[in-house]
């Protein structure tokens, strides 16, 4: 686990590093391949960026179109330290906003990178054509997301995860064409080769036949999002899955800050128990909402009718700073507390108000409708309520997942040759992402990390003899993945993957979700491994090794299982309050997270030891020099 962190002052590290890192000539990038699995915006900018370079790539993704990833979903914009407001911002201050949002538990060279990339990033999207807001006078516009005092995100309304998407699968596409980039849809990634301890291919399922694919590669990339979904009820779409890196983390890839779960204070709630997903609501809301509930438990009132002096604008007044945009994970432990405590409204009693009749009473309609009219259309299509006229409902729901597969400095796993990108490793969010930093992270990483330190691994590996689809590492990965699926097809039990989903997502929102105890987490421990034994005995899947969305489903949550268990494991074990992870035995009075930077200040980092067997705990120290470990407060 070296971290590999470049020497010198924290402004110069990246510069140093790339100023000394190996190179490979343009005449022997065409000799070298690598494979993406993913084509959100992490894995398009990157297969983009290295096709651009000369290097053959090959970018595969489930989804039946590259514009289908899941960055398509972020709504309400992407951070950069331009200080146009000049209202304060620079690249420590977003540095600094960031540490302290994750609840210093990252580390400053990944975090400061960040920073200092960001300008860049907005000025690579505005060339790429990401039609951004803008002002009167031409100048590009800023608004402020949670955790911060200044307005440094970039938006295109409420859709700037999918203009960027575009953005980069334009880039994708124009290398799809030129012959350089091999694009694989409809392919799902079941496993990766590793050859003589080095990443060197993968399985892949063509969803569409069944069939069985092998890729040889001289480097893999994997950029295949989040693990939210394990909650079931999630804002993340209904294949997202955690598959890709928890196959590789059960060939040698650590699993870094598994338990840091965000969950999102605006989605919509939960309606009835036939949902699949939640809907996602744009924390920007929250520059012009605020957020109340009655003073008056289980008041039955139409909120419109409800006096001022009878609403409880709670984060405003538990903290005055930074109100309505307090942290994701402080905002939606306090919706959490105020809806346990019988305040909570809607059909199902299990929401909170988002209201903008005073935004709307000071700036007009027209102003608002400006900013936002594509999420009111959308709260409208769903709900049926119009959000001009009366409060939005909303509630908590699990969202980003700030743990992943550990990297170093170089985005590299802990098997050389295999690569993590965006929401895919655990590197820049400590317990805790700030809001508008997901498509910052995965645009960086991208775009002007990867194209760096992937070829310094490459040049390496010149010399080192091809391996092809023949090895007998090919042979071995690919029997394990066909007897995986074997043993689905011949179950003979009665219920369904999604019975599996539903039961294990509900069971970790109640003991492992926006807060845990010991006993919650032991008893998650001793329900999920007879859930495991359930899975093994009773699932049944239909159909045949073809097209078969059930078996993909199978294979999907039969990693869930065993990534639920390590991170109730995580959990367990990091004694101690800290961003997204509450544990309701290290609090203050008056319920705020108590850190122990003593014992726990570290990255809590997992290594596969075989199926069955307790995983084995490494633990990385964070070091702060630029910095200093305070109590963090919004108050």
């Amino acid at each position: 686990m070296e971290s590999k962190i470049p020497e010198g002052p924290l402004e110069e590290k990246w510069n140093t590093y790339k100023a000394k890192a190996k190179l490979v000539n343009p005449a022997n990038r065409k000799k070298l391949s690598i494979i993406v699995v993913g084509t959100g915006l992490a894995g398009a900018s990157c297969a983009a960026s290295l096709a651009e370079q000369g290097y053959n790539i090959k970018s595969f993704c489930f989804q039946d179109s590259a514009r289908r990833a899941h960055s398509v979903a972020a709504q309400g914009g992407v951070n950069a330290a331009k200080n146009y407001k000049n209202d304060g911002d620079s690249v420590f201050r977003m540095f600094y906003d960031t540490i302290k949002g994750g609840d210093f538990r990252s580390r400053e060279a990944n975090v400061y990178r960040l920073a200092e990339c960001s300008a860049a990033l907005i000025d690579h999207a505005v060339a790429q054509g990401v039609p951004f807001a803008r002002e009167y006078a031409g100048y590009l516009n800023n608004r402020s997301f949670g955790g911060v005092q200044v307005s440094r995100t970039f938006y295109a309304r409420g859709q700037t995860g999918q203009q960027l998407l575009l953005g980069a699968y334009q880039a994708l596409m124009r290398q799809v064409s030129l012959g350089k980039v091999d694009l694989h849809t409809r392919h799902e990634m079941l496993e990766l080769v590793v050859i003589d301890g080095k990443a060197k291919g993968i399985i892949a399922r063509n969803l569409e036949t069944g069939e069985l694919e092998r890729h040889a590669a001289d480097a893999v990339v994997l950029a295949s999002g989040g693990y939210g979904k394990v909650y079931y009820l999630s804002t993340l779409a209904m294949g997202c899955n955690s598959s890709a890196i928890w196959r590789a983390h059960k060939k040698g890839a650590f699993m870094a800050g598994v338990s840091w779960i965000q969950f999102h204070p605006t989605s919509l709630p939960q309606h009835g128990t036939n949902q699949s997903k939640l809907t996602l609501m744009s924390e920007s809301l929250r520059n012009d909402g605020r957020i109340w509930v009655p003073k008056k438990a289980a008041d039955d009132r139409i909120p419109n009718s409800i006096p001022e002096e009878e609403r409880d604008y709670y984060l405003e007044r538990r903290y005055p700073s930074f109100g309505n945009l307090a942290p994701r994970d402080i905002s939606s432990r306090a919706a959490k507390e105020r809806i346990d405590s019988g305040h909570g409204v809607g059909p199902m009693k299990n929401a909170i108000y988002l209201d903008f009749s005073d935004a709307i009473k000071a700036q007009g309609k027209d102003k608002i409708e400006a900013k936002y009219s594509n999420l009111f259309a959308m709260y409208e299509k769903i709900t049926g309520i119009n959000a001009y006229k009366q409060p939005m409902l909303i509630s908590p729901s699990a969202h980003f997942t700030m743990g992943g597969l550990w990297v170093d400095y170089e985005l590299m796993t802990t098997i050389p040759g295999l690569f993590a990108l965006g929401e895919a490793n655990f590197s820049d969010h400590g317990a805790n992402r700030l809001g508008a930093n997901s498509l910052l992270q995965a645009c960086v990483d991208g775009y002007f990390i990867a194209p760096y330190t992937i070829p310094n691994y490459l040049s390496g590996e010149l010399n080192v003899p091809k391996i092809d689809i023949t090895h007998p590492a090919f042979d071995k990965a690919e029997n394990s993945v066909r007897n995986q699926l074997d043993k689905f097809l011949s179950s003979k039990g009665t219920l369904s993957a999604d019975y599996f989903h539903k039961t294990i997502g509900r069971l970790l929102y109640e003991k492992c979700g926006l807060s845990r105890s010991r006993k919650s987490l032991e008893e998650a421990i001793e329900g999920i491994k007879i859930l495991k034994t359930s899975f093994e005995n009773d699932l049944l899947i239909t159909g045949d090794d073809t097209l078969n969305s059930e078996l993909e489903k199978a294979g999907r949550i039969a990693d869930y299982l065993e990534l639920a268990e390590l991170m109730c494991y995580d959990a367990l074990q990091r004694e101690e309050s800290c961003g997204a992870h509450f544990r309701e035995e290290y609090q203050t009075a008056d319920g705020e997270a108590v850190r122990n930077d003593a014992e726990f200040c570290y990255v809590s980092a997992w290594e596969w030891q075989g199926k069955e067997k307790p995983q084995k705990l490494h633990k990385e120290p964070l070091v702060f020099e630029a910095v200093e470990l305070t109590v963090r407060s919004y108050k």
